[in-house]
Parts: structure tokens; C-alpha cells; sequence
């Protein structure tokens, strides 16, 4: 005989929440539909939100000195457009110059554009200089008024050749020229932030309003790069859409219920319509690199909405009414419930660690949804089904029969110890591939261009194309030499010789394409002072001989501020991989530590190349943080809701194993671990805790008050719910599948890793968790006496 089953504080308080639920049923469910009225509304002022600054990591001890002279010197934030001339001979003709010419106005204009910044051989601030038999003779590169007569045209050639800016503004190859541009995150003309969206259009209509046969243009920067991703929304629309449309047919087939398959959908959806129309009411929009937040939210949705309408369909079919059944649903899964979304909460909320404005914004709309769908999963969806009634189909289905299920049967053997073995063994080697593999996981951007576009987009091409014609790129690292005590530090031999110290040693390293230094142009100046003779190219030890290249210090050059109280060094690299990133960056590092010169102090850094320094610094430092943070989180709630250690265990080691491997699929991929990458593990962990607590939480149950072995209590977990976690993760694994054939590389990136993780998550609490449970003597511990 079985001991009597006593009931917990908890379970009587859920019975009292699940009677008052159903009790207030009609003005509750009134309520929600109101509410999903009322956000519904508000959801159609969502906005893309996106933002350079959002992306950086503004505690970071490089952002300090970035931030301090971004306004003073070009910032991260560039654009760049090449024009190419495809005829024959080089740039200096009558048909290309003009076009360069109304292609540098129209980026002028640009809204947005920091006009101050804007450089290329038409603007004044790119001049030359000369000594001539009158003495010293400078002037703007292109005159204000030129013909393009041949005369006209060999003024340009000489001018261009002696401004020093071949490999900058002109390609090596004089086939090319460039435009550059800095955008202020403020538009100044409306006072309101940038939109990007518009800026990307109107470089696109720059590029087809002078592309034609003769003529090419290349335009790359962050503003073209959120340009195409948001051109590319279209494609997320369509394959949500596909996913969608994938997951409600394979619903129907598992339910045979039109209205389950329905109500199971809507109620996924309404986390995420709410959390779309609280967004514009905090002042939040939806950047385009989170985009896929909500469907992250609408797969956990899908999770839950099938469990609960799976545990009401089996009441209702054993006899009990649509109000009872739903009564009971809600006290089955209410805490398991509840405590995996608390899970996935936490999962979310810990990625708030890393200290980056877009990561913050993310894990809070994150947490926020899921925080919606215990209403949505937990509230309201018990409420709809207490009004439902089944259709003729699948009334006809069985409510259970005393049949074995043979394959949940076959797998309930992994309850037993030497089943239980076989899968340690295959753990085992799984865990030893997936560190091997995981170990080789780099932080940041992997290959060269932007990781978020495929390699053949028309941006990552026309990248390749700037790097391999000009010595200059979008990979810029900046280092600041702050002097001090120093009216004219430009005109100081120690200052400028660690600077040229500084740039002869950077040049040597591996990953760096370019530098451009004062001391590098002003040693080109003092050559230009005595014929052009390369052996006057040095810096002079007087301060007398140091004017003659005195003309560098200009900042209009953008090298130096005033007095040269603060040296600008720009390191162009030749990608912004990590590993690239990381060696410069330790390089700079290691001169910084050397160099003792008084009066000046080098400080790292800015660029584009610094910011995505500093991020993969921030990401690398908190990975390991975040990691622990989530699994100690969930370790504590599994605590909470089982009050056994055996509990935790289980639960956690299947999760730990399937990070490892999902880290392990990333380096095989290629994708690196980075600011987009991370909300895939923080949601892979999340997903994994819903179908351990479901399925461990009703083998706790059924061995508590049935007085079932492991195996037998294993056995029924699978059959109440087990169909329900395999049918959820095969369906949701198929609907994100469909990614991989998007356009933009990062969508396509994510629905391999989301497929991935949902299929592999929910094996490893089926195949691992009951053979651990065995081991660990779970259900032994406290076995019910019998007589």
C-alpha cells in the first residue's frame, strides 16, 4: 500500500490561485483582451532604434579617451565613398573629376554628416605645399575654379602628388578617389537622433545617380551597414512568416485541433505584441542587430502554450469538463511553469553584465517579454481554454491507455544503472570533442568586411575593394599622445620623436596596413622643403629645424588639435578580427608600457577598431561571469522549486554540456562570440531549463504521491510531457531552420545555432537527465514506505 500523498503549502496555494482564476474568469479575460487592445495600438509606433553609441562600451578605459577627443578628431563613426573610374588612363580627366566633385557636395549635404569632417581633394581642408625659387608656396589641392583642360588637369596631378595623400584620398593605383565623412550621432539641423535609414538612402541614391559605365562607387561605414540590414528586415519579416506558418501546420498535426493550434499560436504571440507596445510608452525602440528578440520570446511562448494546452487536452479527454480541465492544467504546470520562464528571466538578465548600452537595452526588453508571458501563458490561456471545446477529431483521440507507450518505455530504460552508463560514456565524448572544438572560439568578428552581411553582398565587396586600392581602410585604431608643459609640442624633438617612434614600431606589426602620424608628415614636408631630397625626410633636433616640417601640425590636417596638446595617431588595420584586434592592441600596449619620454603619455583608443576593441574586451571579461551568474541563478530557482540538490544537478550538468557544445558549433561555424551571439546562449540555457523543470517536476510528482520507481516515474514524465518537449523543439528547430537561407548573414547565423540548440536541449534532458537521477539515487532518498 502506498503512503498518503501530503499536500505542500505551495500546491495549496496554487489550488486557491487556480480556483480564483477560473472564479474570475470573465472579468479577468476581459481585462487582457483590453490590455492586448490598448498595446496592440501602441505596438504600431514601434520604431528601429538603431545607434553607434549604443555599441559602445562607455566604462571602458578606452572609451574615456575616445569619447574625450571624438569631437576633436575623426570618430568611429565614418563613411566612406570611393569613386572609381573604370576607363581607360587614371582620374585625372575631364568626364571623372567633376563627378568626384558633385558626389563630395552631395555627401557635404548629407543630413547628418559632420561637415567639418568631410575630406577628399576638393574640400580646403586637404592642401599642399612647396618650396619654389620665390620661397614657400601652398594652396588647396583643387583650385576653386578649374578648367579640365589639359593644363587644368596637370595642375590637379601635381598638386595631388605633392599634398601627400596617394593611398588616402587617392587610390594607389590612381584609379580612384575617396570621400570621407564623420556622422554625429545628433542630427544638428533637427536636434533629434540620426536616422540612419535616411542617411544609407541618400548614399544609395548617390551611388545611382553617378554609377554609370565608366564610373563605379563603393560606400561603406556603420550607416550603410544598419542601411542594408534594415533593407534586409524584409527578409526576417518573410522568413518569421515561413516559421510561422511551419510551426502552426505541424501544431495542427499534433493536436488535430484547429482551435488549439490557434489559441496555442495567439497566446506565443501576445508576450510579444505587448512587449512591442510597452516599448514606444519607456521611450525604447527595437535596434536592427536585437531584432530577433521577439521571435526568441514567441519560441519560449510556443514552449509553454504547448505544455499547457497538451496538460488541458488530456484532462478533457478523460472525462473532465472544459472549466475543471483548465482548472487542473493551471495547478499541474503553474510552478514549473513559472520557475522555467523565472529561469529564462534570469538568463536574459545576466547578459546586462557586460557594460554596453545595446546589451542593456536588449536584456531588458528580453526579461520584460517573459516576464509578459506568465499573464499571457500562465494567466490568460487557462482562461480561454476554460471556454473551449474540443472538435469531433480530436475528441476521438484516446485519452491514455493502459498500453505501454514503446518508445517512451524503450527511452524510460536510461532510469537504470547500466542503460545510464552507456550515456555517460556518450557524454563523455561528447564533452571532450565540444572543449576541444570550443576552445578555439574567438571573441569579436571572424573574416573580413562586416560579419552581419554574407561575403558576396555588394558592402563586404565594395570593402574589399577600398582596402586593396588605398593604404587606408574602415579598421581604424586611434592612440592619443597627450603632452603636457608644452606651448608647441609639435616643435619638441622628444615629443615628436616618440611619436615617430611610435609610428616605425607599429608599422612592423602584423595586422596594420598604414599609420599616419605629425612626425610622418612632417618629415614628408622637410623633404618637400629641399627638393623632394627623401634624405632630408627626418626629424630635425632644433626646434628651428622642426618648423620647416612645421606645416604637419596644421589641424586642419586632423593629425593634431591646437599646440598639439593632443597628437591623433591613426592605425589603419587590414581587418577588425579579434585575434588582429588583440595583437595590435598588445603591441600599442607594450610601447605604452616602454616608452618613458617626459611630457607626453599615450592612451589607447578610438576608432572604429577601438570600439570594437574595448567591446570584445568587455564581452571576453564578462563571458565567464555572465555563464556563472545564469547557472547559479538557475541552480538557485531549481533549489526553490525541487528543495534537492539531486534536483539541480540533473537539470544543470545537461545545460552546461549543451553551452559547451553550442560554443563548440560556433567556432566550427565561424561565428564569433560577440554582443549579437549572446543572447543564443543565453536563450539556449533558457529553453533546456523548461523541458528539465517540466519533466523533472513531474517525476518528483508522480513518485511523491504514486510512490512510482525512477523508471516508472520517468515513463509517465515522458508521456504526459515528453511528446509535448520533443513536438515543440522539432517544430521550432524546423521553423528557424529556414533561416539559414536568409540574406542577411547574421539571421541565417542564428537560425542554425536556435535549431541547434532547441533539438540538442531537449535530448539532453531526455537521454541525460534520468540516467543521472539514477545515479544520484533520486527518489531513493525519501521513498515512500509500504506495508
Amino acid at each position: 500500500m502506498t503512503a498518503a500523498h501530503t499536500i505542500t503549502r505551495t500546491d495549496a496555494i496554487v489550488a486557491v490561485l487556480a480556483r480564483m482564476l477560473i472564479k474570475w474568469r470573465k472579468p479577468l479575460g476581459l481585462f487582457f483582451m483590453l490590455l492586448t487592445l490598448g498595446l496592440g495600438y501602441s505596438a504600431l509606433d514601434t520604431r528601429l532604434d538603431p545607434g553607434f553609441n549604443k555599441l559602445i562600451p562607455l566604462k571602458h578605459k578606452y572609451m574615456a579617451a575616445f569619447l574625450e577627443h571624438s569631437s576633436t578628431f575623426s570618430g568611429a563613426n565614418r563613411v566612406l565613398v570611393s569613386v572609381q573610374w573604370k576607363g581607360e588612363g587614371d582620374i585625372y580627366n575631364a568626364e571623372f573629376l567633376p563627378v568626384l566633385r558633385r558626389v563630395n557636395d552631395e555627401v557635404f549635404f548629407t543630413p547628418g554628416v559632420n561637415r567639418a569632417s568631410v575630406r577628399s581633394i576638393f574640400t580646403p581642408n586637404v592642401r599642399f605645399i612647396e618650396v619654389t625659387e620665390q620661397g614657400f608656396n601652398g594652396d588647396v589641392v583643387i583650385p576653386a575654379k578649374f578648367e579640365t583642360n589639359e593644363a587644368g588637369l596637370n595642375l590637379v596631378r601635381a598638386n595631388v602628388a605633392k599634398s601627400g595623400v596617394v593611398g588616402r584620398l587617392v587610390a594607389n593605383d590612381l584609379k580612384s578617389a575617396l570621400v570621407q565623412a564623420d556622422l554625429l550621432e545628433i542630427n544638428p539641423e533637427t536636434g533629434e537622433k540620426l536616422d540612419y535609414a535616411g542617411v544609407a538612402k541618400k548614399l544609395e541614391a548617390i551611388r545611382a545617380e553617378f554609377a554609370n559605365e565608366h564610373i563605379d562607387i563603393q560606400i561603406v561605414g556603420f550607416a550603410k551597414v544598419m542601411g542594408d540590414v534594415m533593407e534586409g528586415l524584409f527578409t526576417v519579416v518573410m522568413f518569421f512568416l515561413v516559421a510561422f506558418v511551419i510551426t502552426s501546420l505541424l501544431l495542427w498535426l499534433y493536436s488535430r485541433s484547429f482551435k488549439l493550434t490557434v489559441l496555442a499560436i495567439a497566446v506565443a504571440l501576445l508576450p510579444v505584441i505587448w512587449l512591442l507596445g510597452i516599448l514606444p510608452l519607456i521611450g525604447y525602440g527595437i535596434d536592427p542587430m536585437s531584432v530577433l528578440v521577439p521571435f526568441l520570446i514567441f519560441s519560449i511562448g510556443v514552449s509553454h502554450a504547448v505544455q499547457m494546452t497538451n496538460a488541458w487536452k488530456q484532462d478533457v479527454l478523460a472525462g473532465e469538463t472544459a472549466m475543471e480541465a483548465a482548472e487542473g492544467a493551471f495547478r499541474k504546470l503553474a510552478i514549473p511553469g513559472i520557475m522555467a520562464l523565472l529561469a529564462n528571466a534570469f538568463g536574459f538578465m545576466v547578459i546586462m553584465l557586460i557594460d554596453i548600452p545595446i546589451v542593456h537595452e536588449l536584456g531588458l526588453t528580453a526579461c520584460l517579454g517573459v516576464a509578459l508571458m506568465i499573464m499571457t501563458n500562465k494567466m490568460f490561456m487557462p482562461i480561454i481554454l476554460s471556454h473551449l471545446r474540443l472538435e469531433k477529431m480530436a475528441l476521438n483521440q484516446a485519452a491514455d491507455t493502459r498500453e505501454k507507450h514503446r518508445t517512451w518505455w524503450t527511452i524510460s530504460a536510461l532510469a537504470e544503472p547500466k542503460p545510464a552508463l552507456v550515456t555517460f560514456a556518450v557524454m563523455l565524448v561528447l564533452l571532450g570533442a565540444a572543449t576541444y572544438f570550443s576552445r578555439q572560439l574567438q571573441t569579436g568578428d571572424i573574416g573580413s568586411g562586416v560579419p552581419e552581411l554574407h561575403a558576396d553582398s555588394r558592402y563586404n565587396k565594395d570593402n574589399d575593394k577600398i582596402i586593396s586600392n588605398y593604404s587606408i581602410g574602415m579598421d581604424v585604431l586611434s592612440v592619443y599622445a597627450e603632452t603636457s608643459n608644452l606651448e608647441e609640442a609639435c616643435l619638441n624633438w622628444p615629443v615628436m620623436n616618440a611619436v615617430e617612434r611610435f609610428d616605425l614600431r607599429m608599422r612592423g606589426v602584423d595586422g596594420v596596413q598604414s599609420v599616419s602620424t605629425v612626425a610622418g608628415m612632417a618629415k614628408l614636408y622637410a623633404a618637400g622643403n629641399n627638393e623632394a631630397n627623401p634624405r632630408w625626410a627626418a626629424l630635425q633636433r632644433t626646434e628651428a629645424a622642426l618648423r620647416t616640417g612645421g606645416r604637419a601640425a596644421n589641424p586642419e590636417n586632423g593629425l593634431n588639435s591646437h599646440g598639439c596638446k593632443t597628437i591623433h595617431i591613426a592605425i589603419y588595420l587590414t581587418d577588425h578580427q579579434g585575434p588582429t584586434l588583440k595583437h595590435v592592441v598588445d603591441e600599442v600596449q607594450r610601447f605604452i608600457d616602454e616608452d618613458k619620454t617626459p611630457n607626453v603619455v599615450f592612451r589607447l583608443a578610438g576608432g572604429n577598431a577601438g570600439v570594437a576593441a574595448a567591446t570584445n574586451e568587455a564581452v571576453e571579461k564578462a563571458e565567464v561571469q555572465m555563464l556563472a551568474s545564469i547557472f547559479a541563478s538557475i541552480s538557485l530557482l531549481c533549489w526553490v522549486t525541487f528543495r534537492s540538490w539531486r534536483a539541480v544537478v540533473c537539470v544543470i550538468i545537461p545545460l552546461m554540456l549543451v553551452t559547451i557544445m553550442c560554443n563548440a558549433l560556433m567556432a566550427l561555424l565561424g561565428i564569433g562570440l560577440k554582443v549579437a551571439t549572446l543572447p543564443v546562449i543565453a536563450l539556449g540555457v533558457g529553453v533546456g531549463v523548461d523541458y528539465g523543470i517540466y519533466i523533472y517536476e513531474r517525476m518528483q510528482h508522480d513518485m511523491a504521491e504514486h510512490g512510482y520507481g525512477l523508471r516508472q516515474a520517468f515513463y509517465e514524465a515522458m508521456r504526459q510531457r515528453g511528446t509535448a518537449a520533443v513536438f515543440t523543439a522539432v517544430t521550432m528547430g524546423i521553423g528557424v531552420g529556414t533561416w539559414a537561407f536568409s540574406a542577411l548573414k547574421f539571421q541565417a547565423d542564428m537560425g542554425v545555432l536556435l535549431a541547434f540548440m532547441f533539438l540538442v536541449n531537449v535530448l539532453g534532458a531526455i537521454f541525460l537527465l534520468p540516467a543521472l537521477a539514477c545515479w544520484l539515487g533520486v527518489g531513493r532518498e525519501n521513498a515512500p514506505a509500504r506495508t
